[in-house]
C-alpha cells in the first residue's frame, strides 16, 4: 500500500475509534492533516477569544516545513497509536 492509501486508510479509520480521542490528540491528528494535505499555515492568527480556532492554528504552525510525505506518515502513526489506546 503506497503512503497516500495508507493515510487515506487512516482517516476512515479514525472515525471508528471506540472512544474519542482527547483535545491534545485532537490537534495532534488536525496537525498532521492539514500539514499533508495544505502544506505551511497560512491566514493571520485568530484572536484571542477565537479559543478553538488559535489552538488549531498554533498546532498547525508546529508543523511548519513538515514535508506532506513525513506529515502523512506521522498522521497514520498517530492513528495506529490512538487504536491501540482507544481501541
Amino acid at each position: 500500500m503506497s503512503l497516500e492509501e495508507d493515510f487515506l486508510n487512516a482517516q476512515q479509520r479514525v472515525n471508528g475509534l471506540s472512544r474519542r480521542p482527547s483535545d491534545q490528540q485532537l490537534l495532534e491528528l488536525y496537525s498532521f492533516y492539514k500539514q499533508a494535505t495544505l502544506g505551511d499555515v497560512t491566514g493571520k492568527r485568530p484572536g484571542g477569544f477565537d479559543f478553538k480556532g488559535r489552538a488549531k492554528w498554533e498546532a498547525w504552525k508546529q508543523r511548519r516545513g513538515l514535508s506532506r510525505d513525513e506529515a502523512m506518515k506521522l498522521y497514520v502513526e498517530v492513528v495506529e497509536r490512538l487504536e491501540r489506546e482507544l481501541g
